[in-house]
């Protein structure tokens, strides 16, 4: 794309944008990554340059395509914010600073890495969703040019692209967009089956034109004897999309129902009621598959109706009815309600309570200090599928498909969640478990003296309720450290002839003591000591003899980071751990998630049990206080073998074992133990347990697996 292309486009749907501006921008990005080449070889501004081509796809404003052309410049070339403030403006520097990675500062992980700049992003993206879209935009090219990275990056960037940006760009209500992402995701994700589907639809692509041109052709017709203008379009649905259908109809491509979608797009909201019943007149349609999201529009501001029907030959097929302007917000989402000023921007006030749920991830942020947990809330935020229910006073509460009354709870107020005690849907009563349906009406049934229960945990569905319960739980599990850790010094101190009392009365000697500790209060220095991170005999042994000079840690409270932590044993209970740098120390495998060398993992202190090694992306390590955590590594020298299981999914036919069996022998590893059972005629369900060295191991034998013919899917258990 040249800078002339480029303005042209933009001209076309905004000619009072700023073009001087745009030029400039253009020439600067250029220069500063003049010396700069991608993975391709190829001069690195192509990149900037074609991003800032998607914006102007979806006809943002001036300052977010100079962001978009200037995205990169903060983190890999050594121009500041002050200098682009200096040359763009304070609204251009803020939005490429909202864009712009944490490159630049140290963490502990490329993990914590990766969720501290998401976490940035959704700061800067609560106050300017423009700082959104041209993430995404930035997103969907890289996806565009993955074909260079490393095989591991290309799954890494695709795993994370599918988790958050696809389902960010759907709550944004951009569907092209999240369409795109989602297939290029799966391409890297699931080569097999994407390959496998993409070559079907390309075989039979003159045969579904012929079908698709012919339904068009008849609905036209027919709408034009009933006086309507219309336009009707048809197409088959994107890759990712029939292949999720695949999975839910346990069926492949060719017997595969609802493939084909077709769209009517009239003048007015009454057509298009009025156009359905016209469509129903001429197909029969498919009981339960009719959606009013005109009466009940989508979070992401999507109206359409949505019905299916048995179309010619047969075929079921769905007919998406729609006025132009639901059409245009359907396809730009938020970057369709755009309001064009001269150097600002923003959203129509009037949409703006549709986005409460980006106050609702900056909340979030703050609340959370554990990076990772913070992006685990994220994900579940961005769930996909809503499912709307009522009130007893009629107001709609939305939350995603799979919640329970808990989180309806949570979701009126923090208080009603932790007093919750059952629920009625409908009138009657309902478990806490149960899947909360669209349209139910719910009472929330509370008592004063009720607390929650670590069960609930188990089936939540909401970022809101997991973070506030496991608040509740670390909260009680700190107070109960504190006591632990008072009745510990308490009974030291006993032993030494100090009394208790007379030093925690004693504020200049206790605020002494915590300095010396490096602790910030009292409170803490007796959740230290509850935890293990203190060792109440030498605590109790510096206040008997008054300590050092003030300021100077005694020489028994400082050795290396992990001694006071916990208990030391002999290097051959380390299991191929190191722990903050030492390699000594009692650790054990969390058992819920079973990690593999290779896996990111973190560690968190256990009292009398060393340190618990849990993967970073599992929930169950969520549950435990952030101030338990510690940075533990994989021993490279150390030679480990862990056990791990695989699912596999198969078709339910004869030698299917057998040839999946040889597989895992081609690739050098023992069975030791098979749970397979037949899910129904056509599937069944595999569990292999067997021992690895390492995830690239593990990942070799998925891959292999992913290709057998006869193997639907493959996962990690």
């Amino acid at each position: 794309m040249q800078v002339e292309d480029l303005l042209g486009q933009i001209r076309s749907y905004h000619p009072g944008a700023d073009t001087v501006l745009i030029r400039s921008a253009w020439q600067y990005a250029e220069w500063a990554h003049r010396e700069q080449k991608r993975k391709s070889g190829d001069p690195y501004f192509i990149h900037p340059a074609s991003v800032a081509g998607v914006i102007a796809t979806l006809r943002l404003d001036a300052a977010s395509v100079c962001a978009g052309l200037l995205h990169d410049v903060l983190e890999d070339t050594p121009v500041t914010s002050s200098d682009l403030e200096r040359e763009f403006g304070r609204e251009i520097a803020t939005l490429v600073d909202g864009v712009t990675k944490l490159g630049k500062v140290n963490f502990g992980s490329r993990e914590d890495r990766q969720a501290e700049s998401f976490r940035k992003m959704v700061v800067a993206m609560a106050q300017d969703i423009r700082v959104l879209l041209v993430k995404l935009c930035d997103r969907l090219d890289n996806m565009r040019t993955l074909d260079h990275m490393k095989e591991e990056s290309q799954e890494r960037i695709a795993q994370e692209t599918m988790d958050i940006y696809a389902p960010l760009a759907n709550r944004l209500g951009i569907q092209r967009v999240k369409s795109e992402l989602e297939d290029l995701s799966f391409r890297y994700l699931q080569p097999g089956p994407y390959r496998e589907i993409t070559q079907k639809l390309y075989k039979s692509q003159k045969e579904r034109d012929r079908y698709i041109d012919g339904v068009c052709k008849t609905l036209s017709s027919r709408l034009a004897e009933h006086h309507f203008g219309s336009e009707v379009t048809g197409r088959a649905k994107h890759v990712y999309s029939i292949w999720r259908k695949m999975q839910e109809q346990n069926a492949d491509v060719e017997s595969l129902f609802d493939v084909l979608a077709f769209r009517v797009c009239v003048e007015s909201v009454a057509d298009c009621y009025a156009v359905l019943g016209v469509v129903h007149s001429r197909w029969t349609p498919v009981p339960g598959r009719f959606k009013d999201y005109i009466a009940l529009p989508k979070p992401n501001m999507y109206q359409s109706l949505h019905t299916a029907v048995l179309g010619p030959g047969g075929q079921r097929i769905e007919i998406q009815i729609r006025t132009h302007e639901m059409h245009r917000v359907a396809e730009h989402g938020v970057a369709a309600h755009w309001r064009y000023k001269e150097r600002t921007g923003g959203v129509d006030p009037r949409d703006a309570e549709r986005f409460g749920w980006l106050r609702q991830l900056a909340d979030h942020q703050s609340n959370l200090r554990d990076p990772a947990e913070f992006l685990e809330s994220v994900k579940i935020d961005l769930f996909p599928e809503e499912v709307y229910v009522f009130t007893p006073k009629g107001d709609v509460k939305t939350l995603p498909r799979g919640a329970t009354p808990v989180d309806l709870a949570f979701d009126i107020h923090s208080d009603v969640g932790f007093r919750c005690t059952g629920a009625k849907a409908n009138g009657q009563i309902v478990p806490l478990r149960y899947k909360l349906r669209n349209g139910d009406v719910v009472e929330i049934l509370t008592s004063p003296n009720h607390v929650p229960s670590k069960d609930w945990l188990d089936f939540v569905a909401t970022a809101r309720a997991k973070s506030r319960i496991r608040g509740y739980f670390r909260q009680e599990q700190r107070q109960k450290s504190v006591n632990l850790g008072r009745e510990l010094l308490e009974t030291e101190l006993h032993a030494a002839g100090v009394s208790f009392t007379r030093v925690w009365r004693d504020e200049a000697e206790l605020r002494r003591l915590c300095e010396e500790l490096r602790q910030g209060s009292s409170e803490e220095l007796l959740l230290a000591v509850g935890y293990g991170k203190l060792d109440a005999h030498k605590v109790a042994e510096l206040i008997r003899s008054r300590g050092p000079t003030p300021g100077e840690v005694p020489k028994a409270l400082r050795p290396g980071p992990i001694e006071q932590l916990v208990r030391k044993v002999t290097r051959k209970d380390q299991g191929g751990i190191k722990v903050s740098g030492v390699d000594d120390v009692l650790v054990r495998y969390a058992r819920c998630c079973n990690p593999l060398p290779g896996d990111a993992i973190i560690g968190f202190i256990t009292r009398g049990r060393g340190v618990t090694v849990h993967r970073r992306e599992c929930t169950k390590a969520f549950d435990t206080d952030p101030e338990r955590r510690i940075e533990v590594s994989w021993d490279s020298k150390a030679k480990v073998s862990r056990p791990v299981q695989l699912k596999v999914v198969t078709a339910n036919k004869p030698g299917i074992l057998a040839t999946v069996s040889q597989t895992f022998s081609a690739q050098k590893l023992n069975i030791s133990e098979a749970n397979c059972r037949a899910e129904d005629d056509d599937r069944a369900c595999n569990v292999f347990t067997f021992t690895v060295s390492d995830l690239t191991q593990l990942r070799t034998v998925m891959k292999a697996l992913e290709k057998v013919s006869g193997v639907v899917s493959v996962e990690r258990v």
